[in-house]
């Protein structure tokens, strides 16, 4: 099997039970599903099988390095959707967004610092997002084109970064696997059909999320160049699952206060 045709397969079977399963248990879990590397996991697996592994190795710290702007995209909508509708919140959000990795493009740093400044930024993150509590009665059910949309946006997005990555190099490649493409459409849902507490509902649920997403690229920074693509993404994929589990447990004992 080409590449080509495990992209067209793997990526959409990837969205669409990503997707479903948020739909079954609500907002916060949505956002907690989609804050794992379910398309940067899959470009950089990609990008692993087209290129050497050091381009891999660095394509993953840029996607650690991208999670920056995912905490600051993250805030900025839940701030501004208190006081805003959802054009403006989003706009304004994917603004910061694109800033911060205009910013982030133009440094590296060493694996560890990143690791530890990451780390701090999502408990600083949590702790600044909004409180209000989200109205259950008030939630409305997605329209039947709404998983297929965003199957087909995100595989379309993994083509085209895959295709790109050669040309934008792999700091660059890791950095724009964050573009909170997913989080971006359950969000504007939320916030449009149950208010901004919902949409900051699913933005928690990202920041969350993101612990996993951090151990799955800090283990796979670690291996890809020392063993084999399969023991490397495997371990990175066993090391996330641990660690969403963990953030599950404690995302349902915070929602039951």
């Amino acid at each position: 099997m080409n590449i080509l045709a495990l992209k067209l397969i793997l990526a959409p079977i990837i969205i669409g039970s990503a997707s479903l399963a948020g739909r079954k248990w609500g907002p916060a879990v949505s956002g907690w599903i989609v804050g794992m590397p379910l398309t940067s996991g899959p470009v950089i697996f990609f990008v692993a099988l087209s290129h050497d592994k050091a381009f891999a190795a660095n394509a993953a710290l840029g996607v650690l390095s991208g999670g920056f702007s995912l905490v600051a995209y993250a805030l900025t909508y839940s701030w501004l959707a208190t006081r805003f509708r959802w054009p403006v919140a989003i706009g304004g959000s994917l603004l910061v967004f694109a800033i911060s990795t205009t910013i982030l493009q133009s440094f590296t740093y060493p694996l560890l610092p990143v690791i530890g400044v990451l780390c701090t930024a999502l408990a600083v993150g949590l702790w600044l997002m909004p409180k209000d509590e989200v109205e259950k009665e008030s939630e409305t059910k997605p329209g039947r084109w709404d998983i297929p949309v965003r199957i087909l946006i995100g595989t379309s997005f993994i083509l085209l970064l895959t295709g790109i990555a050669p040309f934008i190099g792999p700091r660059l490649t890791g950095l724009l696997t964050t573009i909170p493409l997913y989080v971006t459409i359950l969000t504007i849902f939320a916030h449009r059909d149950q208010g901004p507490a919902a949409a900051a509902h699913v933005l928690r649920g990202l920041l969350y999320g993101m612990f996993a997403f951090t151990g799955f690229f800090i283990t796979l920074s670690l291996l890809v160049e020392k063993v084999s693509l399969a023991v490397s993404f495997g371990s990175a994929i066993l090391v996330a699952l641990m660690i969403q589990g963990s953030s599950l447990f404690v995302l349902k004992l915070l929602h039951r206060k």
